[in-house]
């Protein structure tokens, strides 16, 4: 029988060797624009091409030339720039301007009713040229489970990088939902909640045992969550530096949510990689951050949206929106002025997806050259992530992630709002070039 089964899979091994020697080769594709973006030096080149044979890059730059049969995508008056990546979002949910809904809503769907929302999230991310993401927590593996779809082609997607459920203390911000114990079971590692250094390594572990790519935890308060206080450190350095030592252990990075300062100085001394938010970091923080190398993904289109919708919040929600969202404006200038590693992450499904680009204009209104801005959301993302030898760059060998954007995005970087183009591996998602 062993033998059988074996002979059946060299048979299945050798046709499908057969089938693929057989395939016709895909047709290189040279795509044209007035401009390309360089994110490694932050310059425009001009005129912009780029050659692509099948899902990679095989070369860019004004010089690039159209082999025999390549198929010619001329994009006019626009500008080429690598794919861009969002290093914070929730693709398995999305808030609107009805908080208590939500909350409801958010109780009383199945998870695999909630998974076709995330689905749609995931397309219209996509499409806005945000080929790359990191998603960084949601409930009962449904970014996971999204993540594996797009892989397999089930679904159209960005590259997704996922956490799990988010790690952290007992009624803090990764354990959000005070529900009456009688009614609901109390949340324990498997779901993220720990308390003490052991139960934080095992919380560690069961994310990566599910899935994890990166590990993400609460070392502060939270602004969309009822019982914490938003700037105190909610778990003691003991369990930080467990959770991170566990998470690098396993070849897995670490983000912090952290609006306090207080608790990020704690997560530093942890030896995290990146702080998310920022809000009320100090200064002497921020340069710290610079000589660690500690990465700021400071979400700013979050805080501006929760600052624009406070009065739909619980009125201990809303006073928390808008302490965070006034002192996260300062703090970016003080970032950018220090010169922290700055990564774009927006905070995605706390405003609306498919919106992400507007991160980019807050960006450069707090400081930011829109060329570090456009640098933030690809080589710097993807040294963030650990993806650097993939994507973030348009190089021989990376792979051939490529969004247009009409006209030059250093002269207005709101033409990233307009992105009319995009290809995802080699592959076009989106041709809709303005006439």
């Amino acid at each position: 029988m062993r033998k059988f089964a074996l002979a059946l899979l060299s048979l299945a091994a050798a046709s499908a060797a057969a089938f693929a020697a057989d395939a016709p080769a895909p047709k290189p594709i040279v795509l044209e624009a007035a401009r390309l973006f360089d994110s490694r030096t932050g310059q425009i080149v001009t005129p912009g091409r780029v050659l692509v044979e099948g899902s990679t890059v095989r070369a860019a730059g004004k010089s690039v030339e159209a082999p025999p049969g390549a198929e010619v995508v001329d994009l006019g008056d626009a500008t080429l720039i690598a794919g861009f990546m969002d290093a914070h979002v929730h693709l398995s949910m999305e808030m609107s301007d009805n908080w208590f809904r939500d909350f409801y809503q958010g109780t009383m769907r199945f998870p695999a009713e909630q998974a076709q929302y995330a689905a749609l999230y995931a397309r219209r991310t996509l499409e806005a040229g945000f080929t790359t993401v990191r998603d960084v927590g949601s409930d009962d593996y449904i970014a996971l489970g999204l993540r594996n779809a797009i892989n397999a082609g089930v679904t159209e997607g960005p590259r997704m990088l996922v956490s799990n459920y988010p790690i952290g203390a007992t009624g803090g911000h990764a354990d959000q939902a005070p529900y009456p114990p009688q009614l609901v079971k109390p949340a324990g590692p498997i779901e993220g909640v720990c308390n003490g250094p052991d139960e934080c390594r095992a919380a560690v572990r069961y994310q990566i045992k599910f899935g994890a790519d990166v590990i993400k935890f609460m070392p502060s308060g939270g602004v969309l969550s009822i019982s914490d206080p938003v700037d105190v450190p909610e778990l003691t350095q003991d369990e930080m530096n467990a959770i991170v030592s566990e998470a690098h252990a396993w070849h897995r990075k670490v983000a912090a949510h952290c609006h306090g300062d207080a608790a990020a100085k704690m997560a530093i001394a942890a030896g995290v990689d990146s702080i998310e938010h920022g809000s009320f970091l100090k200064p002497d923080t921020l340069e710290l951050m610079k000589q660690k190398g500690v990465f700021l993904v400071p979400t700013l289109f979050a805080g501006e949206w929760v600052r624009e919708k406070a009065p739909m919040f619980p009125p201990n929600i809303a006073e928390k929106a808008r302490a965070a969202s006034a002192a996260m404006t300062k703090m970016f200038r003080d970032a950018v002025r220090i010169g922290v590693k700055v990564g774009f992450g927006t905070d995605s499904g706390v405003e609306p997806h498919g919106l992400d680009a507007r991160e980019f204009a807050l960006m450069v209104q707090g400081g930011m050259s829109p060329a570090n801005a456009l640098r933030a959301a690809t080589i710097a993302d993807a040294e963030l992530l650990g993806i650097s030898d993939e994507v973030g760059t348009l190089e021989p060998g990376k792979a051939a992630d490529v969004v247009a954007v009409p006209g030059n995005p250093l002269d207005d970087i709101r033409a990233t709002e307009h992105v009319f183009f995009v290809m995802k591996g080699g592959r076009i998602v989106k041709n809709a070039r303005p006439s």
